[in-house]
Formats: C-alpha cells, sequence, structure tokens
C-alpha cells in the first residue's frame, strides 16, 4: 500500500521537476524575443527636427512599422500559450480519475504480484464470507467480499481508514473490520460502529468481464449505507 503511495509521490517529483526545467527554459526565451523586439521599436534619440525631415520627406506621412512590432508581440504570446499549455494539460490530467460511472470501464483487480484476477479461480481459494485485500483503483488496497451463497459481492471497500488512512484489517474472528491504530471499527459492509473514524468505508463497484476478470470502477451513486451522496466523489 504505501509502496503505491511512493510511487505517486515519484511521479508527482518528476513532473515538478520537469516544470521547473521548462520555465527556465521559458524565461530564455522570453527574455531573448523580448530583445529582438526591442530592436524594431522606434528610437527614442531622434530629434524633433530630424522627425519633421521625415515627415516632410515622406509627404506628411509618418511611417512607423506598427505592423512588425505586433507580429512580435503575436509571436511572444502565442509561444507563451503553447509553452504554459502543454505543461499544464498533462500535469491537470494526471490528477483527474481514469474513469466515471458505474460497473464499466473500470480497472482489474490485482494481486500484490500485479496479477489480474479472475473470478473463477479466485472464488475456488476462497470461501464464502472472506475479505481479502487486492489492487483496487489507483493501487489502493481494496477488499474483494465473498457471500454467503459463494459468490462476489458488488461492490469491493477501500481499506483505507477515515481517521488518519491506516489500512483497516478484517478480523474473521469478530466479523468486522478493526483498525488497530486507534480503535476505529467498521461493519462488514464498511459502515462505522465505533470512532474515531468520522466516515464510512469508500465503495467501489465490483463486476466480473466477460473474459472472467475481476473488474472494479468508480462508485458515483448515492452510498447505500448512508442514503447520501458518497464522501469520496
Amino acid at each position: 500500500f504505501f509502496f503505491f503511495h511512493l510511487l505517486r509521490l515519484l511521479r508527482i517529483s518528476t513532473i515538478l521537476t520537469s516544470i521547473y526545467t521548462t520555465m527556465k527554459f521559458f524565461t530564455a526565451l522570453v527574455a531573448t524575443l523580448a530583445a529582438t523586439a526591442s530592436a524594431f521599436a522606434p528610437t527614442k534619440s531622434a530629434s524633433f527636427g530630424s522627425r519633421a525631415v521625415a515627415v516632410k520627406a515622406a509627404e506628411g506621412e509618418l511611417y512607423i512599422d506598427q505592423d512588425r512590432r505586433n507580429l512580435m508581440n503575436l509571436i511572444l504570446v502565442g509561444s507563451a500559450a503553447v509553452t504554459v499549455g502543454g505543461l499544464a494539460v498533462p500535469y491537470i490530467l494526471f490528477f483527474v480519475p481514469p474513469s466515471a460511472g458505474g460497473g464499466a470501464g473500470g480497472s482489474p483487480a490485482k494481486n500484490a504480484l500485479g496479477d489480474d484476477l479472475f473470478s473463477k479461480a479466485y472464488l475456488a481459494s476462497h470461501g464464502a464470507g472472506d475479505h481479502s485485500l487486492a489492487q483496487g483503483l489507483k493501487g489502493d488496497a481494496t477488499y474483494l467480499i465473498v457471500k454467503e451463497d459463494g459468490t462476489l459481492e458488488n461492490y469491493g471497500l477501500n481499506a483505507v481508514c477515515t481517521h488518519l488512512g491506516c489500512v483497516v484489517p478484517w478480523s474473521a474472528a469478530n466479523n468486522k473490520f478493526m483498525c488497530p491504530c486507534h480503535g476505529s471499527q467498521y461493519a462488514p459492509d464498511g459502515h462505522v460502529v465505533r470512532g474515531p473514524a468520522p466516515l464510512p468505508l469508500a465503495l467501489a463497484h465490483c463486476d466480473v468481464a466477460e473474459d472472467d476478470k475481476i473488474i472494479f470502477s468508480p462508485w458515483t451513486e448515492d452510498d447505500f449505507r448512508t442514503g447520501g451522496k458518497g464522501w469520496w466523489n
């Protein structure tokens, strides 16, 4: 569990390093473009008399190359927009959940080795009432629940305690989840039966695909245990 979060932190660190390096390059690019643009600006050293001569020579038309200045400004702004946009879009998408909605388009449940879990093989080795951990959405530890009839429950429970983020173990002897850190306890369906945890364990849809893979997907409907919107949405 901590290993998955460490990998996420390393990915964020890599992104921030890339942003810092690119912004240094962008700063140098802006300075270069600004210096180039200044070359096309009219000088202030020309005297009023010389301007008058230029006006007279041009038959009353004072010429300033405004088109060229506008072009340089557009190049400067466009370069800034492309650079910032190229950095911001993937950075924002990194924090967007991979999917949303009901029981389709989710992520395969995996074991500790990262192998996909298949329903028939899993149920053959896990009896009724079993609550075992698998890798769920975003790599979070998630409980697969086997019902009394020997089939999988249609939801999984995120194992992260809603108090301070510990991974809550299942106690078969007590038929509930019991956090050893601060004493929080949860019923088999994940609702709180003893504090200090303030919220129930997060839900995820659990379905079996056509190829027999066990699939987790985000739970966006109301929480059936509280009757309201899930706090994780």
